[in-house]
């Protein structure tokens, strides 16, 4: 079975013809995100290049699978999305914030953000999907300057964090974690006030969890969904770093 399916060529697309689920290896391709599967499934195969991946995150597709797995790529609708400047700020949490409870730093110590990401232990999941693939891929696009981190520290200890890729006006939130009570929603809310502040416009949270609504997020209906990637892919990817948005007093380096 085969259905049609874009290529970027430049700043167009091209429609051509691809199978569904199998991507080639000899040309960076996916099927049009609305041609998903019911649970969100849409190809497996390829790699984990950096064009593979800024493709596949500029229309809303991410790789989920497991070690050992042939990579999987998804697109979930309807997709949780959250407006900066629409965050839900508790008053316990604005209390923490006025009396800087903790230290918030950028992009200083991506790795260890990544690898906290990795090992914490969720309810419900056995092992993590964060494995050495991905983080090797993240850390070449970190490089570059298109991933980003946010790290909560604490008397000198990173404590929380969040991870994410900068596509155009959308941030694409990958992982967060927290040794901490409430240091993953500091983080987030930091993170909010930066994204105001470059003119962000969604961050993108691929999973539906109550621990984002509960911060603002929304569902986005599957058209609503497609018609803001198109629109975001008319802003360019920004490739910076973002360590000189941190607070003076955090730690300067990895830990």
């Amino acid at each position: 079975m085969r259905k049609r399916a874009f290529r970027c060529s430049g700043n167009h697309q091209s429609l051509i013809q691809v199978p569904v689920f199998k991507l080639p290896d000899h040309e960076i391709v996916f099927p049009h995100p609305s041609l998903a599967e019911p649970s969100g499934i849409l190809a497996i195969g390829g790699d984990l290049s950096p064009d593979r991946i800024l493709l596949a995150y500029q229309n809303g597709i991410f790789p989920w699978y497991d070690h050992g797995e042939e990579i999987a790529w998804w697109c979930l609708t309807p997709r949780l999305m959250l407006i900066p400047s629409k965050i839900n700020i508790s008053k316990s949490m604005r209390s923490l914030i006025n009396r800087s409870a903790f230290c918030v730093s950028f992009d200083r110590c991506f790795l260890d953000v990544m690898q906290a990401c990795r090992s914490i232990r969720r309810k419900g999941q056995r092992g993590s999907w964060i494995h050495y693939d991905i983080l090797e891929a993240f850390l070449k696009l970190h490089e570059l300057g298109l991933a980003h981190s946010v790290e909560v520290w604490q008397a000198g200890k990173l404590v929380g964090g969040l991870y994410g890729l900068a596509m155009g006006r959308m941030f694409c939130g990958e992982s967060m974690f927290a040794e901490v009570s409430n240091a993953s929603k500091y983080g987030l809310i930091r993170l909010c006030e930066l994204l105001q502040e470059k003119n962000f416009e969604r961050i993108d949270c691929q999973q539906d969890t109550d621990h984002l609504k509960s911060m603002g997020a929304e569902l986005f209906a599957k058209e609503e969904f497609l018609q803001y990637l198109e629109k975001n892919k008319e802003f360019p990817l920004v490739q910076e770093s973002w360590s000189i948005h941190s607070d003076p007093d955090c730690p300067q380096g990895s830990i």
